[in-house]
């Protein structure tokens, strides 16, 4: 198993649009002269099969075909990003590097230097035996310590062989993040075209909508509700998407039913996966729905105690930090807590976000729905705050549209709640905010 397959998938297309880089176009034809005149540097340079090389730079042509390149040359490639959620000398602590590739921010121009940071990881040792190339990525250590998360890259594309109808899509979540990998696969192994924003603001996705016709927007519920809140859907022509897919964190009800009203010609489409087990195929029950159908071909699916397990063909090959938390037969713990109706999950929350006021479970996007249909929010993360009685207390911060008394935001938030939520659930506390509320990959970040 090979990513050979790609490579000529790309060279039957050679007049294809592959890329729309800042305005550039770049074509499938110069995709693979990229990757075999990347491939002829960085074996020039003495890169060798096993090595470990760490590529610094976001979406761009050429850190695409370096990659594939690297790849190739059956490289282990370490992706990082100038906004990566790891301190680099963190993660070369797990890796090692023996290669760095640092890119303009152009993203076109690179350099090459010899870097010999070893790293003694038995999991890295192991994996060199098999010969094939491997893809390490690092998960945000919002729960912890942030993990090394190895895949075999080899596998990684497989999933991907069947070709299916080719779209225009912005590739939405970052390039060192398993979504980003995995959208920028899913478009150009189905001769697609890749528009990418290097700053991913608001206005500027919807500006490249409008200009290149994109049809998909991969995004998440922090970005969709910031969307909403602007109002720059309705400046802009966006008439050209098909698809919106959101994933990674829960979305509010209240934000896909804006959404839904905003867009009502577009399919509504959640996704589910995780860096360890993939991304899974999904259908939702409808565009309004957040019951989703999750699994296909190389997935199995179970529930135990309310908490959804995944089994599958492209999980990683380990954590390089941690231990695994695979168990015995392969199956992985998502931690995330799900309702059940037949065939259809409805994803509650993750464990570890779960706010637990004396001894009642309170999901914060729950809340957060409630919260973000009132007038003058524009956004909201709720979270648990330790107490001494109760374990935790529900608090909710809250970033205004514009100024208001904070006694009056706790006023409208406490009767808005008790009106739709379990007395349980309401905000014993309300914060008011300036700024975002999301991370550099556009997740909720619920803490004080």
């Amino acid at each position: 198993m090979s990513m050979d397959w790609l490579i000529e998938r790309f060279a039957a297309a050679p007049e294809r649009l592959a890329f729309i880089h800042e305005g550039r176009e770049v074509s499938y034809g110069a995709v693979v002269a990229n990757v075999n005149a990347f491939r002829a540097r960085a074996a020039s340079a003495g890169v060798t099969r096993g090595q470990t090389v760490v590529v610094l730079g976001d979406y761009s042509p050429e850190v695409f075909c370096t990659m594939l390149a690297l790849a190739q040359l059956g490289a282990i490639v370490i992706p990082l990003t100038r906004q990566s959620v790891i301190e680099e000398s963190v993660a070369l602590g797990v890796s090692g590097c023996d290669w760095y590739i640092e890119f303009d921010t152009a993203g076109r121009g690179f350099s090459i230097g010899y870097r010999n940071l070893a790293s003694d990881n038995a999991l890295l040792a192991e994996f060199r035996q098999r010969g094939t190339p491997g893809l390490v990525l690092f998960s945000s250590g919002s729960t912890g310590k942030p993990k090394g998360i190895l895949h075999d890259f080899n596998q990684v594309a497989e999933k991907f062989r069947k070709q299916r109808a080719p779209v225009v899509a912005i590739p939405f979540l970052m390039i060192d993040h398993f979504g980003g990998i995995n959208t920028i696969l899913a478009i150009t192994a189905s001769l697609g075209t890749v528009v990418t924003v290097a700053d991913r603001a608001v206005a500027n996705i919807c500006s490249a909508i409008e200009r290149y016709k994109v049809e998909l927007l991969p995004a998440t519920p922090s970005f969709l509700t910031l969307l909403m809140a602007s109002g720059l859907y309705a400046e802009y022509d966006l008439s050209s998407l098909k698809r919106i897919t959101y994933g990674t964190e829960v979305m509010p009800q209240s934000t896909l039913d804006r959404v839904r009203a905003a867009f009502p010609g577009v399919n509504l489409q959640q996704t589910y996966g995780l860096s360890e087990v993939g991304v899974l195929r999904s259908q939702s029950r409808d565009d309004g729905s957040l019951w989703v159908r999750i699994g296909g071909e190389g997935f199995q699916t179970r529930i135990v105690d309310n908490v959804l397990w995944i089994k599958s063909d492209y999980a990683m090959v380990g954590y390089l930090n941690a231990p695994s938390e695979f168990d015995a037969d392969g199956w992985f713990n998502t931690q995330d807590q799900v309702e059940v109706d037949g065939d259809y999950f409805r994803i509650l929350g993750r464990v570890t976000d779960m706010i637990n006021v004396g001894g009642q479970k309170v999901y914060p996007a729950e809340v957060e729905s409630v919260i973000l249909d009132l007038d003058n929010v524009q956004d909201v993360a709720v979270f648990g705050e330790k107490h001494a009685l109760l374990g935790q207390i529900v608090v909710a911060k809250i970033v205004l549209e514009q100024p208001e008394p904070v006694d009056s935001v706790k006023k409208r938030v406490r009767q808005a709640c008790l009106a739709q939520l379990n007395s349980f659930k309401v905000p014993a506390k309300v914060v008011l905010a300036e700024g975002v509320l999301h991370s550099a990959r556009q997740k909720k970040v619920r803490r004080e």
